[in-house]
């Protein structure tokens, strides 16, 4: 099972600040990097999980993942184009797969993910999206159709939001400005933290 807070950082730095405060589950969502920095970056967060006990996925760079022996990669419906999931299963990797539609799921699910995403639960504001939000109703029915598989809600979730989400049928919650943006980023990692221990399995 995924621990309930799932948070998602675009840059090792972040996790040298909130690992500490207990952070369990953590994607490096990079976009701006390619080559021997991306690596780095990669290999630095994999080391700081490592230290703190928590388990690092790796947003689309598969290749970089197998390469520094990562655990998990998650994989846009994009990615699944491209990807060769053959290397990423004989690499041992864990794999997360996003879904915004039926279509998606269906694709989603002949992969044999070991968790999937629906997103956008709420209206972000990180990145235009083609969806519309999905709500709480989608998260319930979607763990129906997926049984035993962990189901991550994405998009929109902040600390006033997460108990409804994980209460409406998701495994764990992710992330991104609602810690990011806040002038206190390490205080409320630890709020989310607390918001979301009697989810734990």
């Amino acid at each position: 099972m995924l621990d309930p807070f799932y948070l998602i950082v675009d840059n090792a730095a972040w996790l040298a600040r909130l690992l500490p405060c207990g952070v369990k589950l953590v994607q490096l969502r990079v976009k701006d990097l390619t080559g021997e920095p991306l690596r780095a970056e990669i290999a630095k967060a994999r080391t700081l999980c490592d230290t703190h006990g928590a388990q690092l996925i790796v947003n689309d760079y598969w290749v970089e993942a197998i390469d520094l022996g990562c655990d998990y990669v998650h994989l846009g419906q994009g990615d699944l184009d491209t990807a060769d999931l053959p290397a990423i299963r004989r690499a041992g990797l864990r794999l997360g797969l996003s879904t915004h539609d039926e279509k998606e799921l269906e694709r989603a699910l002949a992969c044999a993910p070991d968790y999937i995403a629906l997103g956008p639960i709420y209206p972000t504001i990180l990145k235009a999206m083609p969806f519309a939000p999905q709500g709480l109703a989608r998260l319930g029915e979607w763990k129906r159709k997926i049984g035993s598989i962990p189901l991550v809600g994405i998009g929109g979730i902040n600390l006033d939001r997460v108990a409804g989400v994980l209460e409406a049928g998701a495994d764990s919650a992710s992330v991104v400005t609602d810690i990011s943006l806040n002038p206190d980023p390490e205080q409320r990692t630890r709020d989310w933290l607390a918001a979301t221990r009697r989810f734990v399995a």
